[in-house]
């Protein structure tokens, strides 16, 4: 049944936000540049790698050594119209349709990753990534990562069609409120660095 759910409302979804979608594509172009979309290999279910697609929201800006500047330094005005009305996560309605993510579930982070969960927080690839989530509609960005990971894990234990519309229904709400899209000082979201030790924050070449 969450299958069935997920592959006509992304296909509805497309077909009527298709004039959304091209409008979308040729601002990004305009004011961006090339290439429209944002693509990157991102953990699905069970941690198997898929390419999840976006609607790019950063200039490609770099430094003297050829290296992308950080996010702050390369993110629009544009850029973050896109992202507190979330009209650059549009194109992953295409990754639901080819079945790599579900409207709902933990939103799929960076494969760098991996390695640094604990047993608990790797649990949350024990269903599809999602569009929107149970932490999207609890905060989303502004959410520290153990608080986020919480409350993936407890959307994998208690997954029902019910809850999935329920959190459908508050993302609408969320995204007209543009509640939670960035912490205090970060464009998005802190680097995840473990449990353990902290790693060098690198914020080069992410969208989350």
């Amino acid at each position: 049944m969450k299958r069935l759910f997920d592959v006509v409302l992304a296909f509805i979804g497309l077909i009527l936000l298709s004039p959304v979608l091209l409008i979308v594509s040729l601002l990004v172009r305009v004011k961006l540049g090339g290439p429209v979309f944002f693509t990157q290999v991102r953990p699905g279910l069970n941690g198997k790698p898929f390419k999840m697609i976006k609607f790019r929201t950063m200039k490609n800006s770099v430094d003297k050594s050829g290296n992308l500047l950080p996010d702050a330094e390369r993110m629009t005005d544009f850029g973050r119209l896109l992202r507190s009305t979330s009209l650059d996560e549009l194109p992953e309605l295409w990754n639901v349709l080819k079945g790599d993510m579900s409207l709902v579930g933990p939103r799929p982070l960076l494969m760098q990753y991996l390695p640094l969960y604990s047993r608990e927080q790797n649990r949350r690839h024990e269903v599809k990534p999602g569009v929107t989530g149970w932490a999207q509609v609890n905060g989303r960005n502004s959410l520290s990562w153990d608080d986020k990971f919480k409350l993936d894990t407890w959307y994998v234990d208690n997954r029902s069609l019910l809850l999935d519309v329920k959190i459908l229904f508050l993302t609408v709400k969320k995204v007209i409120a543009r509640d939670g899209i960035s912490q205090v000082d970060n464009v998005t979201m802190e680097p995840f660095t473990g449990n353990v030790v902290p790693l060098q924050k690198n914020t080069n070449d992410k969208e989350l």
